[in-house]
């Protein structure tokens, strides 16, 4: 008896001490795991820098200080096989599918602009005439983002919140505000340049713009760089681009010279007085200088539940465009954005924490070597001679349908058909596009035709036929659709543009860097819409509506 006694005493402090054991295990867990919940970034900062090139990274390292580009690399994660999966590459398009985590096929956004088919006009991605401009009495500030079908990682963080995260996007371009932000976002803020250089927004977002923007509006801030484009450093250390003055480059007006220095006040209202800084690197300064105003405007970062600033650089596309590739501009534009990345981390670093904020940085599309420049390298390019085309074309459809009024519309590459006319013919819709497709295929500089038949009834996996699938919007894209040469644009004959499936349109950087990211590179393939499930991965949140991405799990340090 004495020894049963003595057992079950032994059994049941064993009982107790094996379920407090379990039970400090479990609320060891559970605390750990509050932990890793509660531990995510006080603030998200989305950079996407227009037209970037993922070899600017490469081309001009030696010229980046440790601040900016290297410290993103080196601290960070570098994707350095990152690819837009669609075409058309442009700006709208770009910025909406790194933020939706899909492409033009789901989101909608099939262009900058595109024909409409119920109205039969042109439609801007975030023109809105039902909205006010705020700050301006102009029409600048009529956008919102309804044309964006889908949700984007910055609603999915307002809806995660409770609408307690803060959301503000900021470009000089319209259109790299607004649909970064998103539909739900606290505010969006461009940049009217003309004769103002003020930052505007729409009545979409508010009622009047906050005082921390009216108070910079009437500051110094912009004013102090109507001033001489001069390089930052000297320009015999500029060996990553080509002469200064030649015929590859545009010609501000009022200049002889398209080289250094361009007297800014010398040619200010002949080029729209603000304007023309767009067309430096001052606009991207302007930018930052934006940026940080609003990171203490609006509080952003400053407590446990995550904000998210998303800021696009513009400047750098319309240097590109009007310069070029490989200009003294472009590699001077890229030496100052090193500077600004760097402000821009450091003032991170000292208001919010260095170890408290996430940064992501990437591109909307890169761009092609100037095709001139090409030609006397005798590297094969061209121009697409749409005149000659066209007028070829116009004989073609007279002759095969007796009118050219089958075709409403030529824009991103897309042929949009009238299809009542061509019911009224009894001609077949699919006969039509394929009977076209053949015709332009024939054509000096066009590489490849698809027709909207054969984007509806396959499902291409791989390859241009890929790109241009995802690329396409069945309510919204055309019936037929062209893809150039490799080298081929149509644009001036000089400075550089985007838009094709190429991989000089396509491969651009992803740098992530801050909290809950490894340090690491990698030369797997990822792609544009992996970035929002990523981030959205990173913050423990439901993933944007449309997503077709998938989160880069190698990039994420969860603990």
């Amino acid at each position: 008896m004495k020894n049963t006694k003595l057992l079950l005493s032994f059994l049941l402090a064993c009982t107790v001490t094996i379920s407090f054991g379990q039970r400090r295990k479990k609320d060891i867990i559970e605390v750990q795991s509050a932990e890793v919940i509660a531990q995510k970034p006080k603030l998200v900062v989305g950079i996407v820098v227009d037209q970037m090139r993922y070899d600017y990274l490469t081309r001009f390292w030696d010229q980046y200080g440790e601040g900016g580009f290297k410290r993103l690399v080196n601290e960070g994660f570098n994707c350095k096989n990152h690819h837009f999966n669609y075409a058309p590459t442009s700006t709208g398009p770009g910025h909406t599918s790194v933020y939706t985590g899909t492409s033009p096929a789901m989101h909608g956004i099939i262009g900058n602009d595109w024909y409409d088919k119920e109205s039969g006009k042109m439609v801007y991605c975030a023109g809105d005439a039902s909205y006010e401009s705020i700050g301006t009495t102009s029409d600048a500030g009529k956008m919102s983002p309804h044309r964006m079908l889908t949700t984007t990682v910055t609603d999915q963080l307002r809806l995660h919140t409770q609408q307690r995260g803060k959301v503000i996007g900021i470009a000089l371009k319209d259109r790299g505000a607004i649909l970064p932000a998103g539909h739900s976002a606290n505010a969006a803020y461009w940049f009217e340049g003309g004769a103002t250089g003020n930052w505007i927004t729409s009545s979409y977002y508010m009622d009047a713009l906050p005082q921390w923007v009216v108070d910079f509006n009437a500051s110094d801030a912009v004013e102090q760089y109507k001033k001489p484009w001069t390089t930052l450093k000297p320009i015999e250390t500029y060996v990553e681009s080509g002469t200064d003055a030649n015929s590859y480059e545009g010609l501000q007006k009022g200049e002889t010279v398209n080289s250094f220095p361009h007297d800014f006040p010398k040619i200010w209202e002949a080029n729209g007085e603000f304007d023309i800084l767009k067309r430096s690197p001052y606009g991207n300064n302007i930018t930052t200088d934006f940026a940080l105003a609003a990171l203490e405007g609006e509080d952003l970062g400053k407590d446990a539940i995550t904000d998210f600033l998303a800021i696009s650089f513009s400047s750098t596309d319309y240097v590109g465009h009007f310069y070029g590739v490989n200009s003294k501009e472009i590699e001077d534009t890229y030496i100052r954005l090193d500077q600004d990345l760097a402000r821009i981390l450091t003032t991170l670093d000292e208001k919010v924490g260095k170890e408290a904020y996430t940064v992501f940085l990437t591109a909307d599309h890169a761009a092609i070597q100037v095709p001139a420049y090409l030609q006397d390298q005798k590297i094969p390019a061209g121009y697409l001679d749409m005149g000659g085309m066209k007028a070829k074309f116009d004989e073609f459809l007279k002759y095969k349908y007796g009118t050219t009024d089958v075709v409403k519309n030529l824009s991103n590459y897309q042929l949009f058909l009238d299809h009542k006319i061509l019911s009224n013919l009894d001609i077949d819709l699919d006969d039509a596009e394929e009977d076209i497709a053949k015709e332009l295929l024939g054509y000096d500089g066009i590489g490849q035709v698809y027709t909207g038949h054969q984007m509806w009834t396959n499902n291409y996996t791989k390859g241009i036929a890929n790109i241009l699938q995802n690329g396409y919007n069945q309510k919204r894209s055309g019936d037929v659709l062209l893809v150039p040469n490799p080298g081929f644009i149509s644009y001036s004959r000089t400075g550089s543009t985007h838009g094709s499936p190429q991989i000089y349109d396509t491969h651009v950087p992803l740098l992530l860097y801050g909290m809950g990211i490894k340090q690491g590179s990698t030369v797997n393939r990822t792609e544009i819409p992996d970035i929002a499930p990523t981030i959205s991965a990173l913050l423990g949140m439901a993933f944007p509506n449309g997503t077709t991405g998938k989160p880069i799990g190698e990039v994420l340090e969860f603990d």
